[in-house]
């Protein structure tokens, strides 16, 4: 029995001492923070998809594109659409990737909602990025719009999403939680 136990012992140091690289026992040490972030997904029957395609397609005017390649779709990030479910998810993660509550907002304790628009191209390039609806604190509103345009360009378009042209809607939402 203790031959057991002095086998599995110093079986066990050998094992933890080969992989320490791959699992390194060092804890870092640095703080943690946290922020709770939530994109709100807005009613797909507020998205005013004329009034977008009518001011897309004044931006479009410069460009000389055939009819029939202007195929374009309105989107939030939280959609539920199986088309584009796994590509909204994607490019939500790397906006949170760069997205960060801005110190100075924090110290003064700014909160707010904002809504954000953007455009990307078939291969993942940023067309346009805009505010719709405004937090009221430009510090907050610059953040999101340093954010998106950090985490660009994003991938290209998987084959289930068809159009040439995808137009996003993200909710984005500061607030400070007690405790923190």
């Amino acid at each position: 029995m203790k031959a057991c136990i002095i086998f599995s012992l110093l079986f066990h140091i050998l094992f933890v001492w080969t992989f320490q690289k791959a699992f390194p026992l060092q804890w870092n040490m640095e703080e943690v923070r946290t922020y709770q972030v939530e994109l709100i997904r807005p009613p797909v029957d507020d998205i005013d998809t004329e009034e977008l395609s009518n001011m897309q397609m004044r931006d479009m005017d410069q460009e000389e594109v055939p009819p029939q390649a202007i195929m374009q779709d309105t989107i939030s990030l939280d959609t539920k659409d199986e088309r584009y479910i796994s590509y909204a998810g994607l490019i939500k993660q790397q906006i949170m990737h760069h997205w960060r509550y801005p110190p100075k907002a924090k110290e003064y304790l700014i909160e707010g909602d904002l809504v954000a628009f953007f455009s990307l191209n078939r291969d993942g390039t940023m067309i346009q990025v805009s505010i719709l609806k405004a937090s009221g604190h430009d510090i907050l509103d610059n953040e999101v719009i340093r954010a998106i345009k950090s985490a660009a360009p994003f991938s290209p378009f998987p084959s289930s999403i068809q159009v040439n042209r995808l137009n996003i809607k993200a909710n984005f939402d500061y607030q400070l939680t007690a405790g923190r």
